[in-house]
């Protein structure tokens, strides 16, 4: 997606649930690194299971691999080096292939959501709307998702940071505001007033009745 489309899609997916009068509530990824946790080989394979051979796989496969690199620490008078290692980790970010390479590395992350479940991503800009009519479900169901996606995101090589990572509960003036505990792994997820996405800043309470 464009940012358009990918902002769009967001903000029609809170509003018409809360036309609907469900309970509707977002989880806003915050990933470690992302770009720098690519792994290569995953990489890859999965262009190729996309269809991406031939001499432009060989190309993609060039510009990855067999390269490396050693760190220098140097002074006046002494000089230190480390190791050459090979490069198997991360794409060049501020280049033209890096982006579209991570969203290649991360397109099948929505398979791994329920149908209920609204995922939308933009790069490393990563979120999901969770939407139901029961409150109980409603929290169960996000838990769940928590638990889905960072084992998704482990399997990739890719860390979810909780400390970052905030919910939205989204409502009107008119609708009650649930207090909702969301947590992983005993560690609570922070229930944030507002926050951003793709440069838009996204607040709980609608202003519409």
């Amino acid at each position: 997606m464009s940012t358009d489309l990918a902002s769009y899609k967001l903000i029609n997916d809170i509003l018409t649930s809360v036309n609907n009068k469900l309970l509707v509530g977002g989880v806003f990824c915050h990933l470690q690194k992302a770009f720098n946790c690519v792994d290569h080989d995953l990489l890859l394979s999965k262009m190729f299971w996309y269809g991406i051979s031939g001499k432009g796989y060989n190309l993609i496969q060039s510009y990855l691999k067999n390269r490396y690199q050693r760190v220098i620490i140097a002074n006046k008078s002494r000089k230190y080096n480390s190791e050459w290692e090979p490069i198997r980790y991360g794409i060049p970010q501020g280049s033209i292939l890096g982006p579209l390479f991570f969203i290649l590395y991360i397109n099948d992350f929505p398979k791994t959501m329920p149908i209920s479940t609204n995922p939308a991503l933009f790069v490393d800009d990563t979120n999901m709307i969770i939407t139901n009519s029961d409150p109980m479900e409603f929290t169960n169901t996000i838990n769940r998702n928590i638990i889905k996606i960072n084992r998704w995101f482990k399997s990739n090589s890719l860390s979810l940071n909780i400390d970052e990572t905030h919910f939205l509960q989204f409502h009107t003036k008119i609708n009650k505001n649930y207090d909702f505990q969301i947590s992983y792994e005993y560690k609570q997820i922070t229930k944030a007033q507002n926050t951003e996405f793709l440069r838009l800043k996204f607040i709980m309470e609608t202003t519409y009745r």
